[in-house]
C-alpha cells in the first residue's frame, strides 16, 4: 500500500467533497463542483492559498443593538467587567462566523485552528478576559501553519496559556508545575509512545517548572502583556533524564534568561523522538481516521513524522498537513466515512452545505448575531463549546477511547434531531423576512430556470428533486433500495410518484397559492428531514 504516496487520481465529486468535508468545515455545493477535475495537490494547493483571503479578518464588534457601542469594535475600549461574559461570547460568534463564511475561497486555516484551539487549551470560563482570549485566537490563526517550534515559545508566552495553566505564578521560591507537566504529557512529546511506555519522568517536569520561572503577565483595564521577570526566575542549572539524552540547560541571570532558556527546553522537547510523532498522530487522527493501528503507525505515522523533523522541513506544519491531505491513505475508500461529525462539523457544515446566507458582520451585525447564536449554541448543547472546552485534554472525542464516536449517544442524537428540524422546518427569524434554514421552495425553482413556462419545460420530478435534495449529502453514494424506499415510503408516503409531478405542475401554473406551495414543501422537508437523521449523515 502507497500510504504517503500521493494521490494522482483527478479529483471526483465523491473525493472532492471527501477532501472538503475534512479539510474545511464542510464545503458548499458549489464548492464541490469547483473542486471537481483537480487533482489532489492542486486541491491542496488552492486550500492553502485561499488562507490569504481568511487570514486577517476585521476584529469582532459589539453585536449588542442596544449598547452604545453596537457596531462598534470592543477590544480597543478599556476593559469592561460588566459585560465581559457578553463579549466573550461576541468573540465565539465572531470565530464561527469565520468558519461558516469562506466566501467562495475554502480554506485549511479554520480547520487547522480548530484542531490547535483543542490541542491548547485555554478556557475563556478561567481567563475571563476577552482580550486575552482574543490574542490567543489570533496567535493559533497567524502561527498553525508555520513552525511547530516558534509557535510553542509564542504559546509559552502567551498571557493566556500563563493564566489558564497557572505559569504566571511560577517562580524560583514556589514553583508551579501546570504548564510543564502539559507541555510533555499533551502539547509536545506526549505522555508515552505507541507501545504504552512512558516518555519522561516526574523530575523532568519539575525541572521543566524551573526553566519556565519568572514569566508573568501584567493587566489594567486599558493595556495587558507578558514579560520576563528576572528576580523571580531559578538560575540553577536544570539537569533532565536520559529520555532527553540528559540535557543539562544552563542557568541564567540576565534579562534574556527567560527567552534563552525557553528556546532550549523547546529544542530539547523537540529532540525527543517521540514529539514528532505524538503531533503527527494527532493530526492524522483529526482528518484521517481516529483508529491508528501498528500498520498506520509503521507506514504513515513514523514517516510523516520524520518529514516533519527533517531539516529541510524543520517543523513546519504546513508541508506536513499538505502532504496528509495529498497521500494515498486519505483518500483510502475505508477513511472515507471513517469519522463521526463533531458538533462543528455538523452545525456548521448544514449551514454550508445547504447555501445559508451568512450576513455581514460589521454592517448586519444584528442578524450576524442571531445566526450565529443559533449555530454557536446548537455546538455547545451538544458539547462543544469553543474556546471554552471544560478540560484541559479538550473534548473528549479528541482524546478518550473511542474518539469520534464519543459524539454519539442517546441524548446527543436526540438533540441533533431537534436541531435538524429547525432547520428543515424553518422558523427562526434572523432579519425581517429571512428565515433560517432550508428554502425549499427558492430551491426547487432554480431547477427549472423557466419556472413558470409549464407548456414549453420539462416537468420537475420527484426523481430529480430528490437526486438534487441528497447529492453529495453523504459520503457514501445511497444504493438503489434507499433511494426508491426514500423516494416511495418517505417522501411520496406510498402514493404513485405521479402525484408529486401533479403538485409541482399546480405550484408552477400558480406559485402564490398557499397549498400548492405546501405541498411541495412538505413532501422536501419530509425527506430531507429523514435523510438528515440516517447514520450516513453523520459521518463524513
Amino acid at each position: 500500500m502507497p500510504y504517503l504516496d500521493t494521490y494522482t487520481v483527478p479529483l471526483t465529486a465523491h473525493t472532492a467533497a471527501h477532501l472538503l468535508r475534512r479539510a474545511t468545515m464542510g464545503p458548499t455545493r458549489q464548492e464541490i463542483v469547483d473542486f471537481t477535475g483537480l487533482t489532489p495537490a492542486q486541491a491542496v494547493a488552492r486550500l492553502s492559498a485561499n488562507v490569504s483571503f481568511t487570514a486577517s479578518p476585521p476584529p469582532p464588534i459589539d453585536y449588542d443593538e442596544t449598547q452604545p457601542t453596537a457596531g462598534q469594535q470592543f477590544l480597543n475600549l478599556p476593559y469592561s467587567t460588566q459585560r465581559r461574559v457578553a463579549f466573550n461570547i461576541f468573540l465565539r460568534y465572531w470565530w464561527v462566523g469565520l468558519m461558516c463564511e469562506q466566501n467562495g475561497n475554502p480554506s485549511i486555516l479554520e480547520k487547522l485552528t480548530a484542531f490547535w484551539q483543542n490541542h491548547f487549551i485555554v478556557g475563556q470560563g478561567t481567563i475571563g478576559d476577552y482580550r486575552i482570549s482574543y490574542k490567543f485566537l489570533t496567535l493559533l490563526r497567524s502561527k498553525g501553519l508555520g513552525s511547530f517550534r516558534n509557535l510553542m515559545i509564542e504559546i509559552t508566552k502567551d498571557p493566556g496559556m500563563l493564566l489558564f495553566q497557572n505559569g504566571n505564578v511560577n517562580q524560583k521560591v514556589s514553583p508551579n508545575e501546570n504548564y510543564a507537566r502539559e507541555l510533555q504529557e499533551l502539547f509536545v512529546v506526549g505522555e508515552k509512545n505507541f507501545a504504552g511506555q512512558k516518555n519522561y519522568t516526574e523530575d523532568d517536569v519539575k525541572e521543566a517548572a524551573r526553566v519556565l520561572t519568572g514569566w508573568q503577565v501584567f493587566s489594567d483595564v486599558n493595556t495587558f502583556s507578558s514579560g520576563f521577570t528576572a528576580a523571580r526566575h531559578d538560575t540553577a542549572n536544570k539537569t533532565f533524564s536520559s529520555y532527553y539524552n540528559n540535557t543539562v540547560i544552563q542557568g541564567r541571570f540576565d534579562a534574556s534568561a527567560g527567552d534563552s532558556e525557553l528556546a532550549e527546553l523547546i529544542d530539547m522537547l523537540l529532540r525527543h523522538s517521540e514529539s514528532s510523532k505524538h503531533i503527527c498522530r494527532k493530526l492524522y487522527r483529526w482528518y484521517v481516521n481516529p483508529n491508528v493501528t501498528q500498520e498506520i503507525e509503521n507506514n504513515v505515522i513514523s514517516p510523516l513524522a520524520s518529514f516533519f523533523a527533517s531539516p529541510a522541513n524543520n517543523f513546519a506544519i504546513q508541508p506536513v498537513l499538505e502532504k496528509l491531505l495529498s497521500s494515498e491513505i486519505f483518500y483510502q475508500e475505508s477513511n472515507v466515512g471513517a469519522i463521526i461529525k463533531s458538533p462543528t462539523e455538523f452545525a456548521i457544515g448544514m449551514v454550508r452545505f445547504f447555501g445559508q446566507e451568512i450576513p455581514d458582520k460589521t454592517t448586519d451585525y444584528v442578524a450576524f448575531r442571531k445566526m450565529m447564536e443559533f449555530v454557536h449554541w446548537n455546538m455547545a448543547g451538544l458539547q462543544l463549546d469553543l474556546l471554552n472546552q471544560p478540560l484541559v485534554f479538550g473534548s473528549i472525542a479528541y482524546y478518550q477511547t473511542g474518539y469520534s464516536k464519543n459524539w454519539i449517544n442517546g441524548n446527543a442524537l436526540g438533540i441533533r434531531g431537534v436541531q435538524i428540524d429547525k432547520f428543515v422546518h424553518p422558523y427562526i427569524e434572523y432579519k425581517p423576512g429571512k428565515l433560517i434554514g432550508i428554502d425549499f421552495l427558492a430551491w426547487i425553482k432554480s431547477l427549472q430556470p423557466n419556472f413558470s413556462d409549464v407548456a414549453n419545460t420539462p416537468s420537475i420530478t420527484c426523481e430529480l428533486v430528490f437526486e438534487e435534495l441528497s447529492k453529495n449529502l453523504f459520503a457514501f453514494d445511497l444504493t438503489a433500495p434507499q433511494k426508491n424506499f426514500l423516494i416511495d415510503t418517505i417522501m411520496m408516503k406510498s402514493l404513485p410518484r405521479s402525484t408529486f409531478t401533479r403538485e409541482m405542475t399546480n405550484l408552477r401554473n400558480d406559485p402564490n397559492n398557499i397549498n400548492n406551495k405546501n405541498a411541495v414543501m412538505w413532501r422536501g422537508g419530509l425527506v430531507m428531514r429523514y435523510m438528515m437523521r440516517m447514520a450516513e449523515y453523520h459521518i463524513f
